[in-house]
């Protein structure tokens, strides 16, 4: 079979691999369609790993079920989540699922960019979800990016009429911001640097949206807040210049939520002194659970969030490395899409 072989971003070669064989108790996908994420396209958390089949945002229909497989037959038109946690160690009885040792290990085979991909029995046990018919193969694939997005904003605890600041209007900024925008949140406000983006994050929801290159964020989060800043803060552009900006739009008492990383080796200076008397609380969010897959799968099911909306571009499987290129260094995208087709 076919699938996207990643080398590097530049290098992204459709080779042939092995359809991969299943167990009694797990079932072949075949892909339908699958969106790039931005975590596909960070080298530096890729290339010790390299050469590996990408695609953790698959949809599809099951070519083939286990003899043991229970709940899902032939036919079916699934997601499936490609880490799970197991549910009983001290992380998962704490609800911290994405720190359980098992979340990390667990893996479709050999990944969304290929015609066929194997979900294990326990991706299959506890986040495989089987999509309603109307719910399209591409809208699906969000199901994963914007479960990320509904942990992220779970955690911020926004209160009624909180102000919520996002840093980036990337994909993942503008599904956060429709994801603000559903909650009890007052405004919502984006900052980023390319109007296309911002024009998005508007069309999603943000009630001011600033170019950061034309205008300073600070001084317009500050003017919509009365002078406090931001209740809430939720970084999504993986740079230190973003998360400087979050201590200076963050209220005293408010939050920044960590959406994106670094590379490693990159660090921001943070005064303990600002954060013990302002109390200004700092949280990771890092990817999503079985939880929240079904929580986006029903606000996807209702229309509340527009996934198709998101779509800016698609491209056949055989087309892989120019969809990794125009999700890396085109301005004027959003989410991605891998499909399965000629």
């Amino acid at each position: 079979m076919k699938a996207a072989m990643y080398h590097s971003l530049d290098d992204v070669r459709i080779e042939e691999v092995a359809k991969p064989k299943i167990g009694t108790a797990e079932v072949l996908v075949e892909m339908k369609a699958c969106g790039v994420c931005g975590s596909d396209l960070m080298e530096w958390y890729l290339e010790k790993r390299a050469p590996l089949v990408l695609g953790h945002e698959p949809a599809g229909i099951i070519a083939e079920a286990g003899s043991k497989v229970e709940g899902f037959r032939k036919g079916d038109r699934v997601f499936a989540h490609h880490h799970v946690a197991c549910l009983t160690c001290h992380y998962c009885r704490q609800g911290a699922y994405t720190m359980c040792q098992k979340f990390s290990t667990t893996h479709l085979d050999p990944g969304g960019f290929a015609e066929y991909f194997r979900v294990p029995t326990d991706n299959l046990r506890i986040d495989t979800l089987k999509i309603p018919n109307s719910v399209s193969f591409e809208e699906a694939t969000l199901i994963e990016p914007i479960a990320c997005g509904i942990r992220a904003i779970h955690k911020c605890g926004i209160q009624q009429g909180d102000s919520v600041a996002i840093i980036g209007a990337g994909p993942a900024g503008v599904i956060n911001t429709a994801l603000a925008r559903l909650s009890s949140a007052g405004q919502v406000l984006v900052g980023d640097v390319v109007d296309y983006r911002l024009r998005a994050a508007r069309k999603f929801g943000a009630d001011v949206a600033v170019n950061v290159q034309k205008e300073s964020f600070t001084k317009a989060v500050k003017s919509a807040t009365e002078g406090r800043g931001a209740d809430i803060v939720i970084v999504t552009a993986p740079s230190v210049k973003a998360y400087d900006s979050a201590f200076e739009i963050c209220r005293k008492g408010g939050a920044i939520c960590a959406f994106a990383p670094t590379p490693p080796e990159q660090a921001i200076s943070i005064s303990p002194h600002k954060l013990f008397f302002q109390e200004i609380k700092l949280f990771p969010s890092y990817s999503t659970s079985h939880l929240e897959t079904r929580m986006a799968l029903e606000l996807i099911r209702t229309g509340r969030i527009d996934a198709k909306g998101l779509i800016t571009h698609r491209f056949p499987l055989n087309h892989a490395e120019e969809a990794f290129q125009t999700a890396a260094r085109n301005k004027e995208c959003l989410k991605v899409m891998i499909l399965n087709e000629e």
